[in-house]
């Protein structure tokens, strides 16, 4: 597979993008002349990724008149653990979900909730204020509200004689 950051959800559920990893068993067994791009799923786990690897978090980016909102889910996560980098046209969002439970492994019927590093860095469709955004979370969903530059606004200054 491409170097290709999977989405939390992906991260969540063990889930592959199947159109991806279809077109890499076949690129992969049309080289090795194997059975027609039929492959035990059972002896690949090359989908299963690292654990020190950071999850990279599914958002909604849309806009209103005036401002350009981002949201995501971040449920789990404390504020002070969040960073938010604000550039004109690029907005980056990261943090840590730590695990505080003593279990042993053994112990699980299923493990499927993520914990660990995870980061977002979303090129933004307008330039916005850097110094004019607002960030709230309210039960788990995080909402950046981004003020756009707006460029068709005009300043009079008067000029003072000293």
């Amino acid at each position: 597979m491409k170097n290709k950051k999977r989405s939390i959800w992906e991260r969540l559920t063990g889930s592959v993008n199947i159109d991806e990893e279809e077109n890499e068993e076949s690129r992969k067994d049309s080289m090795a002349g194997n059975n027609g791009g039929k492959k035990d799923r059972k002896q690949d786990n090359n989908w299963i990724e690292e654990e020190n690897e950071e999850a990279e978090l599914a958002v909604d980016v849309y806009q209103t008149p005036t401002d350009i909102i981002v949201q995501t889910m971040v449920a789990g996560v404390k504020p002070e653990d969040l960073e938010l980098s604000i550039a004109r046209d690029i907005v980056t969002i990261s943090g840590v979900r730590e695990e505080h439970r003593n279990i042993d492994e053994g112990n699980y019927f299923t493990k499927e909730l993520y914990w660990g590093k995870f980061s977002r860095t979303l090129s933004l469709p307008q330039e916005v204020e850097p110094e004019e955004v607002e960030a709230t979370e309210k039960h788990g969903l995080l909402t950046i509200r981004l003020r756009k530059v707006d460029k068709d606004k005009t300043n009079n200054v008067k000029v003072k004689s000293i």
